[in-house]
């Protein structure tokens, strides 16, 4: 809507016919003081309270998800300070929209002495070229942006833009708030559907309520649909019945968007669940993902990674428990591999917990990328040719298997530069304390060998008889 005035924006919103223009649209507030929810940025002595009280805005970027109030507050807040509202759309606004959106402003700035607001919805769409574009603007003053985004903008916003703005992070609805919207639609006669006369039960809000989700547009299209179905019901009667509702909530209604910041929270929920032992929010987390759509595969190999990483030596049966469900739900499919994938994640997190194996594997890789190419030690070296072993390759080698239990004590295998780290230390707990208490036995050797060498380094005749 470039060039469209912040006065004509409201008016188009809330007060123009209401035919054709659904429900949550006219039910935008016209008034900040009507806004609800975000009290966490817009309570008393918050930075963007404060800014409104000196009748100023600066440039910002509103992350959060769908139905948050993004747009209205956006509108709402050039409102409060009394500069233009122009929206453009990321997805559908090009280069030539940009320029043209920076010239109205310049004109309004400089033939009018009026401000521009810059709302970018789904600002994270826009690349990196066209995030720069909007810099000098924002720099000079010819117009604040705010941009929207239900992404996370540390990833999707370039650092340039970034640092020109502040990010405000906008949290799903609470049901009171969601509550407040219905019961506002439901009276309201002009933009609302109060002229309906239509009756709605405290219980069946309350379930709208919860089934929204967090999301206020969504809870309004609900009730839109629900109050539709009364209305053409035979009998006339304006009530809206559990069996209306019902029909409108049919389908799963929970937030999961499958790559972007939801899914990674829930997987994260999901392995913080195994790792600290808690079957109960492990099954909670692994239901909240394969119910909103989450592809099983996927949860069966995070699972056959945290038997690795959190797991390990503890519980080796956990890795092979991981395989095999994942293999179940190849042969099984859904629903009923699914089954096999809870079983493993309730194994994982009932099973003792060791991250040994991934800190050691970690440390030792750092090694490996940050020590330079470290000589192999001669004795270890392979001496398949008679010039390999003239060269000294492989001497002093001692076959372990040959070796007082198998073990050659005080013989190391690691680069001379490295003789004596440590990276794998069990923990006690699981099958690593057997592990544990093996490794402490066999470094006693080591130590006892090592006494040995120096005895013998310091009195070579040490142990002979003289027969002369």
């Amino acid at each position: 809507m470039i060039g469209v005035s912040q006065q004509q924006e409201i008016a188009l919103s809330n007060g123009g016919p209401a035919a054709g223009r659904p429900l949550a649209d006219r039910m935008r507030p016209a008034r900040l003081a009507d806004y609800v929810g975000q009290t966490h940025i817009l309570g008393p002595d918050k930075p963007l309270a404060r800014a409104l009280a000196a009748g100023r805005i600066h440039s910002m970027i509103f992350w959060g998800p769908p139905g948050t109030g993004k747009t209205t507050l956006a509108r709402l807040l050039a409102a409060a300070v009394d500069i233009r509202f122009v929206q453009i759309s990321a997805v559908m606004a090009g280069v030539k929209d940009i320029r043209a959106a920076v010239a109205d402003a310049r004109e309004a700035r400089e033939v009018h002495g009026q401000g521009t607001l810059l709302f970018v919805d789904e600002v994270h769409r826009f690349n990196k070229a066209q995030q720069d574009g909007l810099l000098p603007y924002v720099e000079d003053g010819t117009l604040v942006l705010v941009g929207a985004t239900t992404e996370n903008p540390s990833f999707e916003v370039n650092n340039a833009l970034l640092s020109r703005t502040r990010t405000y992070v906008l949290r799903a609805l609470d049901q009171d708030a969601i509550r407040e919207l219905i019961d506002r639609a439901l009276a309201d006669e002009h933009d609302g559907l109060g002229a309906q006369a239509l009756s709605m039960s405290a219980t069946l809000r309350d379930q709208l309520a919860a089934r929204a989700d967090g999301d206020a547009r969504r809870a309004l299209n609900l009730l839109e649909l629900a109050a539709d179905i009364a209305a053409g019901r035979e009998s006339g009667e304006a009530r809206i019945t559990q069996a209306d509702l019902d029909e409108v909530l049919r389908e799963g209604l929970r937030r999961f968007d499958k790559g972007g910041d939801y899914f990674y929270d829930q997987m994260s929920a999901l392995h913080k669940s195994v790792r600290g032992t808690d079957p109960d929010a492990t099954l909670y987390w692994l239901s909240r993902m394969l119910e909103a759509g989450c592809d099983p595969r996927y949860v069966a190999r995070r699972i056959t990674r945290m038997a690795s990483e959190d797991i390990g030596n503890a519980d080796p049966r956990a890795l092979r428990l991981a395989l095999d469900a994942w293999d179940t739900y190849e042969r099984l499919g859904t629903p009923e591999g699914e089954l096999a994938i809870a079983q493993a994640a309730v194994y994982m997190a009932c099973a003792p917990k060791s991250n040994a194996v991934y800190a050691a594997f970690n440390a030792a890789w750092r090694d490996a990328r940050e020590r330079g190419t470290l000589e192999v030690p001669m004795h270890i070296r392979n001496a398949p040719t008679a010039l390999m072993k003239d060269l000294g390759y492989a001497e002093g080698y001692r076959y372990a298997h040959n070796e007082a239990d198998g073990y050659a004590a005080g013989d190391s295998y690691l680069p001379e530069e490295l003789v004596g780290t440590r990276y794998y230390t069990p923990v006690s707990r699981g099958l690593e304390i057997k592990i544990g208490e093996k490794l402490a036995r066999l470094r006693e050797r080591d130590a006892e060998a090592a006494a040995e060498r120096r005895v013998t380094r310091s009195h070579p005749d040490a142990g002979t008889t003289d027969t002369g």
